[in-house]
Parts: C-alpha cells; structure tokens; sequence
C-alpha cells in the first residue's frame, strides 16, 4: 500500500506584513515548533476522514458557542476538499491527465488556531505535497504558493495574501516581493520574486501566541481590503511604508544589524497600530514583550507576536511576563 506522509510548518511574519496582498513586501520565517501533518493512503473510494479538530457534538448549545467564539466554524475538512478540486483544476488547465487510483486522506495538526501562524495554509500546503507525490505531478515551487491561495481565496473565499504560502512552500526564511514588476502568470495563477535567506542571519527570536482567544483571519483582513480598494490614504501609504521596513529588514539582515532589524519589526507594528481599530488584548501582548526589552510585531493577523531579544535574562521576562496575561512563548525553530 501507497502510504504518503507530508507537513507544512507554522509561519510568523517578520518584517513587512501584511503588504503582501497589496503589491508590497515580506520577510517571513517557518517555525518547526508546529506543523499541519497530512497522511495519504491508496483507498477504493475518496475518502476525507474527520478529526478531533472538526468537531460536530457538543456537550451544550452554550459548550458549541464557546466553541464558535474561541475556533469559528471552520475545521480542515473544507480546506482539503478545496485543495483537492483546485489540483484537479490546475491539472486540466496544465494539460496534466490524473490516473484514476483513488485514495484516503486524514490530517492532524499542532498549530495553535487562529493566532495568526497560518494553521489552514499549513493543512492546505501538505495536501498539495500529499497529492503531488500521489498523482506524480511535478508544479514549479514558485506556482505552489499560489495555487495554495487559490484555495483559500477563490474557493473559500477568504481574504489573503501569498506571504503565508511562500513561507510555507520555500520553507526557511525567506524574502518576497510582490511588486508587480516582477509579475508573471503561470497556468492561470500570479507568481512573484521570492528570495530564500540564510536563517543563520536570523539574531535570537521569539514567538509568543495567545492560549486563550483567538481571531480568523477574515475579521482582519476583510475591512482593510475595502478601505485599500476605497483608496483610504492611511492604508495605502500603511501598505507602502511596512514594504519598505522588509526592503530595509533585508539589508539589515545580510548586514547582521540586530540593532536596526529590532527597530524595523517595531516600526512594522507601529504603522499597523495607527492604521486599524486593534483587539486590547492583541496589542497587550505587544506592549508587554515591549516592556521586556525585546522587539515585538505581529506574526500574522493578530493573535501571535514576533521579535527579537537580547540575551536569556529578557527571554526569561518575556516568558514570565507574558504567561502572566495568558500566552506562552517559544524560540522558533527555523531551518
């Protein structure tokens, strides 16, 4: 039996988010501490088997509130079946004909959910590996990511952006730019400049999540993409300014300033924090490892922080310190 076992790891952005859905520029980075594992088995009929995370009983209508409130609706179910119907569309419009072996597939994942780690992407991502493998189709990596978010974006209907598929995708630390000079269009799908860096660059990094509220992507992410299309002056100037903190992050990482790269990822949220209308508890957590001494930025939209310290004395006060208003924090592990 064809037994095939791919992950995809959760992602924090650095330097430059979220720009990447708007022409802009990213620097991202995998953490291995987390990961969407997708098991894929040859089967007699298709089948998509459910998991502790898509859960349908409930102990009360009060117990499947709390459920709602804290996880949304949305399970990994859904993202497999997109995943699986946008392959087979990417397979006819490629001119690529799939054998007619059928298969089980299940997943499991340790990503914390909807703190901003790209959980679905990561489900999504080692689908897409699980079924390449499977059907011996061969798609370019650079076109992965955004058949990933064709996913997400044009069968679920979810707003995003190709940052989280990139990182996903290339792995690593990664560099991406998304100006439309670098635009080209393979099968249909938009692909963009994306540069793999050296993690070693990286100086001591943190990662901190919230385990105790929650926020999909979507509450974010929905209203900023009206105010840009509305051409709302503070968000496009928003969008133009964290694009250019990554250009500067790069540099500053070739150069190893940690100096500099700790006040970019600062400067990063500050722009965030004077553009949106930010959850108390989300901008907290920024306050707090602030007030530790280390650098601190949203690692995706809300939910998760990212940022770089100085020494084991101030990891040792972020931990604490951020324990203390319910989040836990870890040292992500990267290449």
């Amino acid at each position: 039996m064809i037994i095939i076992n791919k992950r995809a790891y959760a992602r924090a952005a650095l330097v430059g988010n979220p720009s990447d859905g708007y022409q802009g520029k990213t620097i991202s980075l995998v953490v291995r501490n987390f990961w969407a594992e997708v098991v894929l088995y040859e089967w007699d009929t298709v089948d998509i088997l459910l998991t502790e995370d898509d859960r349908a009983r409930f102990r009360s209508v009060h117990d499947l509130a709390r459920d709602v409130a804290l996880h949304g609706y949305y399970g990994g179910i859904r993202l497999i079946k997109a995943t699986v119907k946008r392959f087979v569309d990417y397979c006819r419009v490629a001119g690529v004909t799939l054998h007619d072996r059928n298969f089980s597939i299940r997943y499991h994942t340790t990503i914390p959910r909807q703190v901003g780690l790209a959980g679905s992407s990561a489900i999504i991502t080692a689908t897409l590996r699980c079924l390449m493998e499977f059907y011996d189709v061969d798609i370019p990596l650079d076109v992965q990511p955004s058949l990933v978010l064709s996913v997400e974006r044009d069968e679920l209907g979810v707003a995003a952006g190709l940052q989280d598929r990139v990182a996903q995708t290339y792995e690593g630390l990664t560099y991406m730019d998304f100006s439309r000079e670098h635009e080209r269009v393979v099968h249909g799908l938009r692909c963009y400049r994306y540069e793999p860096l050296d993690p070693a660059l990286l100086p001591p990094l943190y990662v901190s999540y919230h385990q105790g509220f929650s926020e999909p992507t979507e509450v974010f992410h929905n209203d900023v993409r009206d105010r840009y299309l509305r051409g709302d002056e503070q968000v496009v100037g928003g969008m133009r300014r964290v694009a250019c903190l990554a250009a500067s992050a790069r540099e500053a990482l070739v150069g190893r300033d940690a100096r500099r790269l700790s006040g970019l990822i600062d400067e990063n949220f500050d722009v965030r924090r004077s553009i949106f209308n930010l959850p108390p508890w989300q901008v907290q957590m920024i306050d707090v490892a602030r007030a530790c001494g280390a650098s601190a930025n949203f690692a995706g939209s809300g939910g998760a922080v990212v940022g770089t310290y100085e020494g084991d004395a101030t990891l040792d006060a972020l931990r604490a310190a951020l324990a203390a208003i319910g989040c836990r924090v870890v040292t992500p592990e990267v290449s």
